[in-house]
């Protein structure tokens, strides 16, 4: 039995070490270069720099605390469109297809040529503090959040690696086994993984980190930002490092993290340097590898130099102040309130889902190979669905043509039910259409789904929507399912967009 006698420590370590790293590196973000930093490069007044790295989970925040502990997508995305600022990148193609309709995973795949880059692993530490030394709850949290604005790209698989590791951090503090840990939650076969194998593999071959650094970038480089060569360093061009894969920047940057995990070997200073030294996105490598270090080590581990210039205050970059109080009053304003108010909803976490931990001493009662995913609780991204609850059933959308249709064209629509009550049941369904559009096998019918534990618990129903040569822009259908005798009547809203999408946007 493993037990964790400093979760208070480690949580403050987790939100300083954060501060430091995404100041530390924010001033060579995006930057294809090799750089020589030893420590902070700008000037402070005891305030650390702004981080959209810390700010959105900071909003996650608020939502557990009005919203409660069983949360998903789609209530996320309520409170990414209340409060979320910016339009850049994926963060403001979540927020156009929200509006549109497209509910998560949707919101993350349409049209979104960063579903695999960076904007998800780096919030990903509020799912551990609040499920600590509980990767598997951690995981469901972070893939909830991480679909919002990656829907099935390699930004999921990236969130979870981060929220896996650092949950196990918590009570697990060998580096190589915690990447492992990390690595078991997602398929081999992702970039993510692949990425990460191949540090783990140079690491132990004994090459340096900027051998290693080099390799990642060789293989698993995505595109400048922008293409903007001015970005990129005389030496990297020379190697070759000029082109990328459009939006394709987590691989890399994931293994960027992970080399400063590895060749930091345990000092603080080391860890977060060799990591900003790679270059990439530095100030989310940065942030992250600081928090991971808090966790494993505490914040007594942290040293005071990197403290004292930046404070222990909290200062915000993309969130709608005016609406989160008066001038963002909402907000923890130090790492201490925040470090109180995460630690209140560990509390309700533990007790919601019956996790194998007590607070505050939190006694962890799995041992470290248990950490370890089962196949069960591999998150591996398929065709994008969309999921609906009710009581007795769980219910599911899946899109196999996309959330798109042409005019005068077809979309394929499957409606998922699996029985997990002791009561089999026929269940009827009806479809509520626009004027022109058409459905088979029909607007109405029944579907039978068996006992939980018979092998007929599970039905599949496919449906064929037809459009009028002139649809609207945006066409919105209802799927109501219901069950003779009972109250409850699940809605599920069905949008599809006309236009034929872009074949990068919606690949794996």
């Amino acid at each position: 039995m493993a037990e964790i006698k400093d979760y208070r420590s480690k949580v403050l370590g987790c939100w300083m070490g954060k501060n430091i790293g995404g100041t530390l590196g924010a001033p060579f973000e995006w930057r294809r270069q090799i750089n020589s930093v030893e420590f902070y490069t700008q000037k402070h007044d005891g305030n650390p720099l702004p981080n959209d790295d810390l700010d959105i989970q900071l909003l996650w925040l608020i939502a557990l605390e009005e919203q409660g502990v069983d949360i998903d997508s789609s209530l996320l995305g309520e409170y990414w469109l209340s409060y979320v600022t910016p339009f850049w990148a994926e963060y403001g193609t979540a927020k156009i297809n929200l509006r549109t309709g497209l509910v998560p995973p949707l919101s993350g795949i349409w049209n979104n040529f960063n579903k695999d880059s960076d904007g998800a692993f780096i919030r990903s530490e509020i799912w551990a503090c609040i499920a600590p030394g509980c990767p598997r709850q951690a995981v469901k949290f972070a893939q909830q959040d991480a679909m919002l604005d990656h829907g099935n790209g390699e930004g999921v698989y990236a969130e979870v690696f981060c929220a896996a590791l650092e949950s196990a951090a918590f009570v697990e503090s060998d580096a190589e086994n915690l990447i492992k840990i990390g690595l078991s939650y997602i398929p081999e076969s992702c970039g993510v993984a692949r990425a990460v194998n191949h540090v783990l593999s140079a690491y132990e071959s004994c090459y340096t980190w900027l051998e290693t650094r080099d390799q990642i970038l060789k293989s698993f480089r995505g595109s400048l930002l922008g293409g903007d060569k001015s970005l990129i360093s005389q030496r990297d061009m020379d190697m070759g490092f000029a082109e990328g894969h459009p939006g394709w920047d987590v691989p890399s940057n994931i293994a960027i993290l992970v080399i400063g995990l590895l060749y930091g070997e345990g000092d603080f200073d080391k860890s977060l340097c060799t990591a900003v030294n790679c270059g990439e996105d530095t100030d989310c490598t940065g942030a992250t590898l600081g928090s991971i270090f808090g966790i494993m080590h505490g914040i007594e581990n942290i040293p005071e130099k990197w403290i004292e210039p930046i404070g222990h205050g909290i200062k915000t970059a993309c969130l709608n102040l005016g609406d989160l109080g008066s001038f963002g009053a909402m907000l923890p304003a130090t790492v201490e309130e925040l470090t109180d108010r995460v630690e209140k909803i560990a509390h309700r976490v533990v007790s919601h889902y019956q996790l194998p931990v007590q607070l505050p001493k939190i006694a962890a009662q799995d041992k470290a190979d248990n950490l370890f995913a089962r196949k069960e609780d591999i998150v591996n991204l398929t065709i994008p669905r969309v999921k609906y609850k009710h009581p007795f059933f769980d219910i599911a959308i899946r899109y196999d043509t996309g959330p798109s249709v042409e005019a005068g064209g077809q979309a394929v629509i499957q409606l998922i039910v699996a029985n997990r009550y002791r009561m089999q049941a026929n269940l009827a369904w009806k479809w509520y259409l626009p004027d022109g559009w058409t459905v088979k096998p029909g607007g109405e019918g029944l579907i039978y789904v068996g006992q939980s534990h018979w092998h007929d618990s599970k039905s599949e129903t496919q449906f064929t929507l037809s459009s009028p040569l002139s649809p609207t822009a945006i066409n919105r259908f209802v799927l109501q399912l219901t069950m003779d005798g009972h109250h409850t009547s699940t809605l599920m809203p069905i949008v599809l967009v006309t236009g034929k999408a872009s074949a990068k946007a919606l690949e794996r």
